[in-house]
């Protein structure tokens, strides 16, 4: 079955192809940083528009690649969310168009399932079960998987998402739009211990995240190094790792905590700040200590992107699932709803 994946959540357009048995075939991406960094984040209009504007286009680019046609596409997946309602109609619309035309099916994909499932585009993927910590700009949760659809939320964030803390941070710091990477990179320049931050809710059990407290900590701090006339570029690299490192402390240890209690002893993290280098070496590092094994993908494919849909929507489709003749746009959509497979099978869900 070869399919063809849309992701159009928010401002990155991305088109994969994904086939059953010979695994990913192409993958294209444009993303809308240049556009929207003039104004400090996503301007949702803006992102759907260009979506419009980008999405055909690299659909046939990676057909292209793949050395296919639009007759070889088997079936159609696209994100229908969570994320910005017009980006998402943006690609259903593509999709079910397609679909339509080509006679093939078509199915809305929850965006941070795709996420989730990611690191099975590896050539070592994980087994099942395993605890995943998706974090992004939108999510910070901690769930465990049994199976794909088999989701059981273990704890998630009553507050700010680490991506989400990261990018106002980034902002307090006087660096420009997307905020994740450039305090990662000035944090390379900080020095270890200038700062000691609060690592937030470690102090008592239970797996919930909050990092309002920690952003309030960091924005209390820089005001105080301004008022003191001691704003400059090593303070802002200094401020910069003290709060990447609390973020990163925090999150191991609800990792840890996680595993314990699940019995798990694998690892997977996803989301755009899985990609965090500083996160990845502290994780792997946690787990090597519990006997445990981190999973987590390429550095591209922690971003939005269309191979996560692509593959996604290829292990629903297969198992039956398709979408009605409406076109699915959720900007609000918790994963714990989602079928399992099993359930798709028996149940004929579509």
């Amino acid at each position: 079955m070869l399919i063809l994946g849309i992701e159009t959540s928010c401002d990155e357009t991305g088109v994969a192809l994904y086939h059953s048995q010979q695994g990913l075939l192409a993958d294209a991406l444009f993303s809308q940083t240049d556009m929207h960094a003039d104004y400090g984040g996503v301007v949702p209009e803006l992102a759907s528009r260009d979506h419009v504007r980008k999405l055909l286009p690299l659909c046939d680019e990676v057909l292209k690649r793949a050395g296919c046609g639009r007759q070889d596409i088997s079936g159609i997946a696209y994100t229908a969310g969570p994320g910005l309602v017009g980006a998402l109609m943006v690609g259903g619309s593509v999709a079910h168009a397609l679909g339509l035309a080509l006679d093939v099916p078509v199915l809305g994909v929850h965006h941070m399932e795709g996420h989730l499932l990611a690191p099975m585009l590896e050539e070592n993927p994980p087994a099942f079960p395993f605890v995943a910590l998706l974090v992004s700009g939108g999510h910070t949760q901690l769930v465990k998987v049994e199976g794909i659809g088999e989701y059981q939320l273990l704890g998630e964030s009553v507050d700010d998402a680490a991506g989400e803390a990261f990018d106002k941070t980034a902002k307090m710091l006087d660096l420009d739009y997307p905020g994740g990477p450039r305090v990662a990179a000035l944090a390379e320049k900080g020095r270890a211990g200038a700062y000691r931050f609060p690592r937030p809710m470690t102090d008592r059990p239970g797996l919930e995240f909050s990092f309002s407290g920690l952003k309030t900590f960091t924005l209390n701090t820089v005001t105080a190094e301004k008022q003191a006339n001691n704003w400059n570029d090593q303070t802002r690299a200094d401020i910069a790792l003290a709060f990447e490192t609390a973020v990163v402390d925090t999150l191991v240890i609800k990792c840890r905590r996680a595993l314990e209690a699940s019995g798990c002893d694998r690892l997977v993290m996803a989301g755009g700040v899985s990609a965090n280098r500083r996160l990845r070496s502290a994780l792997e590092a946690m787990a090597g200590k519990q006997g445990a094994s981190v999973f987590y993908a390429r550095p591209e494919f922690c971003t939005d992107n269309g191979a996560m849909i692509a593959y996604a929507g290829c292990q629903r489709l297969l198992a039956g699932q398709r979408d009605g003749d409406r076109i699915v746009a959720r900007p609000r959509w918790p994963m714990d709803t989602l079928p399992g497979l099993a359930e798709i099978r028996t149940e004929g869900l579509g």
